[in-house]
Formats: C-alpha cells, structure tokens, sequence
C-alpha cells in the first residue's frame, strides 16, 4: 500500500464519513494548505482546486474495500458518502504512520458548507496574491457563484483559524 493512500486512510478515520465529492477536495487540499502533508497534485477547475489524483485514490481505495462510496439520490445530482470500512480500520492498524492530529480541523470543514470550502480553497489558491488582488481574482473565476464581501471576509478568518501558527 502506497504511504499516500494511507495518508488518506488516517483521514477518513478521523472524519468518520464525508458527504460530498467536491467537499472531499477541497477538505483534503485545505488540510494540505494547513501543512498536513498531503501530496496530491491541485489545477484550478470548475469548483476551484481538484486533483485527479485525490479522485483516482479514492477509488482504489474504494475499490480495496477500505473505503465506502455510498450514492443518494437528490432531487437533480447525486450525492455521495464515504466512509472507513472495518477492513479499512483493520489496515490502519497495521500500518504505522506519523501524521498530525487534524481532528480539529476536520470537524471545522465538516461543519460548513461545500460552497463555503470552495470559497476557502479558493482564496487559498491565489494566497501568494495581495488581499485585494485575491478578492478580484475569486470574483474573476467565480462570477457565478455572487460571493459577498461578509462571505470572503469569513473566508479569510476562517483560514486564519483553521491554519497553525508556524
């Protein structure tokens, strides 16, 4: 088993479950901005940042049996559940691994909204920027979306307690 598929495997025994693909990706690439060491590869895509190789771990592992995909119908998409299986926890036991305790972290992202972590992965994206400059940027990819000047400034203090201190 490959250490970044573990990696993922100590997160989901951390969440419990996740609802959600787009929420998955951006909880995951979040963590990794608050230097948990994730090392799946993000684009800038529709919803902001996604990685196919998150997507294509998530598969394997669904495929191993140490994750469960579970499908809801909505009333127009889809949503889907994961979940850690026995088989999954079983194998966490066996393999030894150092990994920092996002327990906090996880329950913050998993108390918002999907549209509020694709916000957050976004200001994230282009944090290297000034602030106004990462302002005009989420307006600039995400007209659709109408975010509000109180919905980017949460954004920003959300990131500020959801990141440690270096």
């Amino acid at each position: 088993m490959l250490t970044n598929h573990a990696k993922l495997m100590q997160f989901f025994s951390a969440a419990n479950e996740v609802s959600g693909r787009k929420k998955l990706q951006k909880m995951i690439y979040i963590l990794q901005k608050c230097h948990v060491p994730f090392e799946e590869k993000y684009q800038f895509h529709f919803y902001g940042p996604y990685s196919e190789e998150l997507s294509l771990r998530i598969e394997e592992l669904c495929n191993l049996g140490f994750i469960s995909e579970e499908k809801e119908t909505k009333s127009n998409y889809i949503q889907y559940h994961y979940e850690i299986t026995s088989d999954g926890e079983a194998f966490l036991d066996q393999f030894q691994m150092e990994m920092p305790d996002m327990t906090e972290q996880i329950a913050l992202l998993k108390g918002q909204s999907s549209r509020f972590l694709e916000l957050v992965s976004t200001v994230f994206y282009f944090e290297g920027l000034p602030v106004n400059e990462v302002v005009e940027k989420v307006h600039a990819v995400k007209p659709k979306q109408n975010y509000t000047k109180a919905e980017i400034d949460e954004a920003f203090r959300f990131i500020g307690e959801i990141r440690p201190v270096q």
